[in-house]
This record gives structure tokens, sequence and C-alpha cells, in this order.
């Protein structure tokens, strides 16, 4: 057995105590996120988790740098998207993976004060050195795993707040309710486009209401965008009735030169409503 599988060696047959360690010289005082938790659970599974990271590290004594982190890098991206993680700092994450690393660093030096034989200091600097530059790709790839795992939940929680603010509300078997509240920009006209076409065609809706009366500003894109809805609703063989245009957004209408000539229009909804009720009634 060569000095780096000896190493190796060393650091797999301590690895639970520097998991110990490690969480016993937590600054619980400071500690935020994950670090701070008094859930026996998680605390349990933090264990785990930094236990899991030394099995893994200890490889780096013994293979290539590629072959390494193709096996790594599933624990990292787990970790990225661990909830308690997600909830925690990067920077004090990073903290703590800085102090694994002093962890490896006098690992090392307990190692080489151990050893019954001779060890070149050519050989130690050279471990000094790997450490620090794994773990330095370590915490790269994790802020990067990191900030995907947030970008991806920012990206699905704006949808969904995209959804709820644009909800098709059936009022009778295949009549419904559009009620557009708040600005519309051009990423919510998109969303207000494909989430009205979808929930039209999924509950039949034959005739959709869209009320406009809380939409306070659009751009011209956007205007266009609504037309361009009642235009695809036409297609799908349902009727539009318009209610509630504020006078700016008929003015970005004209100057766009859209047509109101086959659209129905109402001053608000509830003369819509009516009269719809009055036609229903004769």
């Amino acid at each position: 057995m060569n000095q780096n599988e000896q190493l190796r060696t060393f650091l797999l047959s301590n690895a639970k105590r520097l998991t110990e360690e490690w969480y016993d010289s937590l600054d619980k005082k400071n500690a935020v996120g994950v670090y701070a938790s008094n859930d026996p659970e998680v605390i349990q599974t933090l264990k785990e988790q930094n236990y899991e990271f030394h099995l893994y590290i200890c490889n780096v004594f013994v293979e290539d740098e590629k072959n390494f982190f193709d096996a790594f890098e599933v624990w990292i991206n787990k970790i990225a998207k661990d909830n308690e993680h997600v909830r925690t700092p990067i920077s004090s994450i990073t903290k703590e993976f800085m102090r694994v690393r002093k962890q490896y660093r006098d690992s090392i030096e307990e190692f080489v004060n151990t050893y019954e034989g001779f060890i070149e200091p050519k050989l130690i600097n050279a471990w000094e050195e790997h450490v620090i530059r794994i773990f330095d790709i370590t915490i790269l790839k994790f802020i990067t795993a990191a900030e995907e795992t947030s970008s991806l939940q920012l990206k699905a929680q704006q949808e969904m707040i995209h959804e709820l603010s644009s909800p098709v509300i059936t009022i009778k078997k295949d009549i419904a309710l559009l009620p557009l509240v708040g600005d519309i920009d051009t990423t919510r006209a998109k969303m207000i486009l494909e989430s009205t076409l979808q929930q039209c065609a999924d509950k039949h809706i034959a005739h959709l209401y869209i009320d406009l009366s809380g939409v306070v500003m659009v751009d011209t894109m956007v205007a266009h965008q609504i037309f361009q809805l009642i235009d695809t609703l036409s297609l799908l063989g349902v009727k539009s009735t318009l209610s509630g245009i504020r006078p700016e957004v008929a003015q970005t209408a004209i100057q766009l030169g859209l047509s109101f000539k086959n659209i129905r229009i109402k001053s608000n909804l509830a003369q819509a409503l009516d009269s719809d009720i009055q036609i229903s009634l004769q």
C-alpha cells in the first residue's frame, strides 16, 4: 500500500470522529439555517451528510480529478437541493466548507506525525495543496448548483404566482371570467396568454369575459398580447367580451392600429353580465 492509499485509509478510519468534532465545534450562538436547528432529525441528517462528504473526499488522494468529481458531484447536487441547506445562507455553508478544509489539513499533519516511516516534505506539501485546490473547486461547484436550484425554485414560484394572478373563473357551465389586476408586463402577458388558453380548453369554455378594470397600465407589446389572446380564443371557438378598458389602454390599442371591430366590448363587467342576462331571458 503506497502512502496515498495509507492516507486515504487513515482519513476514512477517522471520518466519524471528524464529523462529531466538526458538529461539536459549530458556533451555535451565531449559527443560522440548518446549523442552528435543534430538531434531532435535522441534526442527525446533517451529520450523515457530513459523514458522506468524508467518504467521498478521501478518494481524492487515490483517484484522478475527473473521476473523483464525476462521483462527488452527486453529493454536491444533493446538498444544493436539500431543503434545509436551501434555507441556509451560502456564506454560512461556505464557512463550514472552509472549517472542514482545515480539519483535513490538520488530519494530514496528524497522519504524518503518526506514520511509521519517512514521508518526503514534497509529498506533504502536495497533499496540502491538493486539499486546498479540491475544496476550492468543491465550494465553487456547490455555489453554482445552489444558484441553479434557487433559480429553478424562483421560476416555479413566479409561474405559480402568474397563474394564480390570471385565473379563469367558471361562472356557469361553459361561461367564465378572467379578471386581470395590476401591472402587466411582457412576461406576465405571455403567461396570461398561455395559461388562459390552457384553462379554457381544460374547462371547455365557450364564452370568456375578460375584465381589464384592474389593469393600471400596459405597454404596446402587452396590448398586442391581449388582442392576440382574443384572436386565438376565437380560433378555438371561444367568444370573448372585453370590459373595463381604461382610456390609456384604449389609446395604446388605437396607436397600435388594433381593431375593435370584431370584439364585443362593455364599459364594465356588471354591464357585460347584465346584457347577457337580458339576452338569455328574451
